[in-house]
């Protein structure tokens, strides 16, 4: 049930503002082989809103991060 919950919580929270693209979009990215800050950007555009990257490339370096773990 947990697991379930935190994939609808996932899909509800944004990672890149300025993108719109959410949590549950940036783990299936990283899952697919998105090991690397650049191919994260690239297969999502993450990081090339208004803001250049300031608000989400601190949160997908934490997801990069928290998915090598598991």
């Amino acid at each position: 049930m947990a697991e379930e919950n935190q994939e609808i919580i996932d899909k509800y929270t944004k990672v890149c503002i300025c993108k719109a693209i959410n949590k549950s979009t940036m783990k299936k990215i990283i899952k697919d082989g998105a090991d690397t800050l650049e191919k994260v950007q690239k297969a999502t555009s993450a990081g090339s809103g208004s803001c250049g990257g300031r608000r989400c490339t601190p949160r997908i370096l934490e997801l990069l991060e928290e998915c090598k773990q598991n």
